[in-house]
């Protein structure tokens, strides 16, 4: 008997996904498969963080497939040759699957469709990912935009997203499944040693869970989202960047949740933000690859610092600027960084310290839960200067300044880095001036901030003056 495969990739939710509704309307038995590509040249494997979020987020949807009489096949290799061996298992006539934007991952689907064609089966594809596919946003004279404003400002004039899609209640299951791996065999989880209790304590992946940080965040949060998104200490902003990721939650939820509320700026704000991920999604669409390639060709001339000790004093949260110390801490225990936060240790990498933005964009690809193939690119590049619609090169965060503004009493830092939590507001993101009621284990700075503002600009400088 004939079935119909849905291939689950970075979209693992039955709602308001449209792969498995088109499965579903084909009336035939479903396949669901989740192949875990690592061996694909180009196509990027999860880091460390992402690995143990996996684990539990195949978990929890095999969970819920089995409640409606369905269950989850494992394979691991080449998706090319994974995919040829389950239609053959399984008699598939059909293959769905949600569209990915990343170059290497686009050119395997296309090589997979003609493949499947040669054998008479049909592979569609389907927008689930995004709220507007790249190739439907374009400049006047028809070209991919480079700069957010005028993208967002062109997604707001297209029709609103569609409404998100019902779960279904009951998928037909096949008369025998295929083959599966067991998830444990694939050792997504860290053992010896265990580091991922801050994980645990932090997260619940999920859809389920999800879906429940969206109903809070909405109820709770966005009416003061505006106000309070830059201050790390507070919870104001959404976390639902890691269900994104891996599409726990779909875009066209989030946006729906959302615009239910009364208009806001609180609102336009926290949608704006949505269309940061978009554009990402845009830039490697168009561009290509931007975790290797700076996108502004004139960076791959820059002069960038060897790795030495600072660059792992700065994993390690050990720089001795405390803001920027409290969000590496904060990445190491809970796999997730404050976004305002992330922006000032990516500045203190790649202009302080003079490292290269690939060194920092490959730790946050190891170490964040909610890794991004286009967000995190994107945002380093943004930092560094070499990105799209990125800042002057001239702005480099000053750490200290960083701190007072958006931690002004220190609660951030005093919870991440208890060495100084003894110390008055004043000079908490500056412990050096206080050195007497700091623990001395917690260290000097590694560099003098204005001194390495002073060498960062003239290397920009110089740069700019290239032919």
């Amino acid at each position: 008997m004939s079935s119909c495969i849905v291939w689950f990739r970075h979209d693992l939710r039955l709602a308001d996904n449209p792969a498995l509704a088109a499965a579903v309307q084909t009336g035939l038995p479903i396949v669901p498969v989740f192949i875990l590509d690592d061996a694909t040249p180009g196509v990027r494997g999860p880091g460390a963080a992402s690995r143990w979020w996996l684990h539990h987020s195949l978990a929890a949807l095999d969970a819920d497939l089995r409640k409606r009489g369905s269950r989850l096949v494992l394979r691991r290799g080449p998706a090319e040759t994974v995919l040829a061996d389950l239609v053959a298992a399984s008699g598939a006539t059909a293959v769905h699957w949600n569209r990915l934007y990343e170059i290497a991952a686009r050119e395997r689907d296309a090589r997979i469709k003609q493949a499947l064609a040669e054998r008479g089966i049909v592979a569609t594809s389907h927008k689930a990912n995004l709220l507007f596919e790249p190739w439907e946003v374009k400049t006047g004279a028809g070209d991919p935009f480079k700069v957010f404003t005028p993208f967002w400002r062109a997604c707001r004039q297209l029709p609103p997203p569609e409404r998100p899609l019902p779960a279904p209640d009951r998928l037909a299951a096949p008369a025998a499944w295929p083959a599966s791996d067991a998830l444990e065999a694939w050792r997504l989880l860290p053992r010896t040693p265990d580091w991922a209790g801050g994980l645990r304590d932090s997260w619940n992946p999920g859809e389920a869970s999800a879906h429940r940080r969206l109903e809070d965040f909405v109820d709770d949060t966005l009416a003061r989202y505006r106000d309070e998104r830059d201050l790390p200490a507070r919870a104001g902003t959404s976390r639902l960047s890691p269900h994104l990721a891996f599409g726990e939650l779909s875009p066209r939820q989030v946006w729906h949740a959302a615009t239910a509320r009364e208009p806001s700026a609180a609102t336009e704000k926290f949608l704006a933000e949505v269309g940061w991920r978009e554009f990402c999604n845009n830039l490697i669409f168009h561009f290509g690859n931007l975790a290797e390639n700076n996108f502004r060709a004139d960076f791959d001339a820059f002069p960038w610092a060897a790795e030495d000790a600072k660059v792992e004093a700065w994993r390690r949260g050990r720089t001795g600027y405390p803001i920027v110390d409290a969000g590496m801490r904060e990445l190491w225990t809970t796999g997730w960084m404050h976004n305002r936060v992330r922006m000032i240790v990516a500045s203190f990498l790649a202009k302080d310290l003079m490292v290269d933005w690939r060194v920092g964009e490959r730790w946050f690809w190891d170490t964040l839960v909610d890794a991004d193939p286009a967000n995190n690119p994107a945002g380093w590049q943004w930092v560094a200067g070499s990105g799209a619609d990125a800042q002057p090169y001239f702005r480099i965060f000053n750490p200290v300044l960083q701190g007072e503004k958006f931690d002004p009493d220190g609660a951030y830092v005093r919870h991440w880095v208890p060495e100084v939590a003894r110390l008055p507001a004043q000079a908490v993101h500056k412990p050096w001036t206080a050195r007497s009621q700091v623990d001395p284990a917690y260290p000097l700075p590694i560099v003098d901030h204005a001194q390495a503002r002073d060498r960062a600009l003239a290397a920009f400088r110089s740069l700019k003056q290239e032919p």
